[in-house]
């Protein structure tokens, strides 16, 4: 059973960190089933309090990131509510065409952008930034991500 426990494990990180790139997955929520099926499999002994609300905590500070760091490159770019709204349908329309979580933003923020009634000239720049502050949070989701398996491995192997 704790092999499987393992295998399980393991597949939940790689499929959350994968999340990271791909939104459709559940990313960080996956990594966060990981340590209950640790848990199951092997043993809840070594988390306690302070495992548990440093992992709540970052789960909470990723769906926030997750928004905040897009909406961030969109609004620094000078963006209205409108691109921020095209960039996130982008982004979902994106999933299912090649090359989409790098078109679909872009479109997505340049089309809402116009919308809203700018210039082709800002609504581009708009656009730009909706793909920036969608790096950026994937960066942000990557790092924050990585941090929680290795507290992970830190709480079980300390």
């Amino acid at each position: 059973m704790v092999i499987a426990g393992w295998i399980i494990v393991a597949l939940l990180f790689l499929v959350g960190m994968a999340g990271a790139v791909y939104p459709i997955l559940p990313g960080a929520l996956a990594i966060y089933a990981a340590f209950f099926v640790y848990g199951f499999f092997v043993s809840f002994e070594h988390f306690g309090f302070w495992f548990w609300s440093i992992q709540t905590a970052t789960v909470a500070v990723l769906f926030i990131a997750d928004y905040a760091v897009n909406a961030w490159g969109v609004k620094k770019f000078g963006g209205s509510k409108a691109s921020i709204i095209g960039s996130t349908i982008g982004v979902v329309v994106g999933l299912f065409i090649p090359f989409g979580l790098l078109i679909g933003p872009l479109l997505g923020a340049i089309i809402g952008e116009l919308f809203a009634g700018s210039d082709f000239q800002k609504s581009l720049k708009v656009g730009f930034g909706s793909v920036v502050g969608l790096f950026s949070s994937i960066v942000v989701k990557i790092v924050l991500q990585a941090f929680m398996i290795v507290i992970f491995f830190i709480w079980i192997f300390n």
